[in-house]
């Protein structure tokens, strides 16, 4: 930076940021006594034509990425200077932050001729857009006047990473999560930790892992331009939450994605966060209907029992008929009464009640065509696909449910039996 004559003491003040890679069109031949040589047996060695350069100018920063700048105070002078003191602002479009210096020292101090004042500030920018680092000097002048001067260095703050979210929510009080991220920089990013902080209404399991527990996405998790991953999230209300309608239907904050990742760059680390995340208003319509426990694989020929909970979410009482629509389905036998009456049931309460299923056939059997009828309104709730279950031979086995169900290619099917 230039020296601003008027003023005995001088500013300047440097990014700190890693080298880059430059490529130079001639070819460069190194000495035996140069520290990088090239090796063509050796891929991690730098090639003839890029060396690294240090930046020229203060650039641009990407969004979450950690602003490091080095300041100096020098006087250029042959006269001490008394009361110096350093004030770091920085300034974007919708706030201004005083940035901590010099907190080791004892500020303000006194310069002699050719000493300085020197430190490093570091702040994680958290705003897109333009920025300006606003440096102000105090200090008195040999004859006791009160001095100060200003600059200001401005750089843009760049967006990384693109992130857009979807949810999906299923019959049971599970949320699922999908949040895709692209890389819109010049350069590659590797991915260093995508993780979804649950809110305190929520708890969160990351589908994104085999069962061994290792990564679905390489272990280095490289993004090139443009390119981008999806992750997946399954997210339960906590058991306080999930037992309390009322408080289900207004707990929407689920989460925030957090996001650890390094430039091409020579690896310069970078963090972001979504803003908390919402999901949309589930609508239960006037009826719910649950399964709270079951099992996902049972033997042919031995009767298992699962359990529903219904749930009335309307603000009327209802007083339920339970009934199998056995017309609609072929290969269904039933044993004992396929109807039962769940007696009165008040808004936002709810009935539960048990089912006995005694397969027949191996492979997947669905259990649909379940019907609740409100007895005073004379309407008819139906509900399909309430649960599936594997049926095997010997549970004892190890089955691969895809090519055991291609391989016997029969339907599946069941007697059903209520208690």
């Amino acid at each position: 930076m230039d020296v601003q004559v008027e003023h005995m003491l001088a500013l300047k003040v440097m990014r700190l940021t890693r080298p880059g890679l430059t490529n130079f069109g001639n070819t460069i031949f190194s000495e035996k006594s140069d520290l990088l040589q090239f090796d063509p047996k050796n891929e991690n060695v730098l090639p003839q034509n890029q060396l690294l350069q240090l930046p020229q100018a203060f650039g641009n920063i990407y969004l979450g990425e950690t602003f490091s700048s080095y300041i100096c105070v020098h006087n250029c002078t042959t006269h001490p200077v008394n009361s110096v003191s350093v004030k770091c602002d920085l300034q974007s479009n919708n706030s201004r932050v005083s940035i901590p210096i010099h907190a080791n020292k004892t500020i303000p101090t006194s310069l002699n001729d050719g000493e300085t004042l020197d430190d490093v500030i570091h702040y994680e920018v958290k705003e897109i857009g333009t920025h300006i680092l606003v440096c102000e000097v105090n200090y008195i002048s040999p004859a006791g006047l009160p001095l100060s001067f200003r600059k200001f260095f401005k750089f843009q703050v760049l967006k990384p990473l693109d992130v857009a979210t979807k949810f999906y929510n299923s019959e049971t009080d599970e949320v699922f999560l999908e949040a895709t991220i692209q890389n819109i920089t010049a350069g590659t990013i590797c991915l260093e930790r995508v993780e979804l902080e649950a809110s305190e209404q929520y708890t969160v399991t990351s589908l994104n892992q085999t069962a061994d527990g290792k990564s679905i996405f390489s272990s280095i998790g490289r993004l090139q331009p443009q390119n981008s991953c999806q992750f997946l999230y399954c997210i339960k209300p906590i058991p306080s939450i999930a037992s309390d309608l009322k408080v289900l239907k207004l707990a929407n904050n689920i989460g925030k994605v957090d996001i650890v990742w390094r430039s091409s760059n020579f690896a310069e680390r970078g963090r972001l966060q979504t803003s908390q995340l919402q999901r949309s208003p589930v609508e239960y319509g006037d009826l719910r209907l649950t399964v709270i426990e079951a099992e996902s694989m049972c033997t042919i020929a031995t009767p298992f029992v699962f359990k529903c909970r219904v749930t009335n979410t309307s603000n009327r009482s209802m007083e339920l008929n339970l009934n199998f629509n056995m017309k609609s389905r072929r290969g269904h036998a039933y044993t004992g009464s396929s109807e039962q009456s769940l007696g009165m049931i008040e808004p936002e309460r709810t009935k539960e009640f048990t089912l006995t299923i005694f397969p027949t056939r191996l492979g997947i059997i669905s259990i649909s065509d379940l019907q609740l009828t409100d007895v005073y309104m004379k309407r008819s709730y139906e509900f399909e696909d309430i649960l599936q279950v594997f049926i095997v031979d010997d549970l004892n086995e190890t089955y691969d449910m895809q090519k055991f169900v291609k391989y016997h290619d029969i339907p599946a099917t069941s007697i059903l039996q209520t208690t």
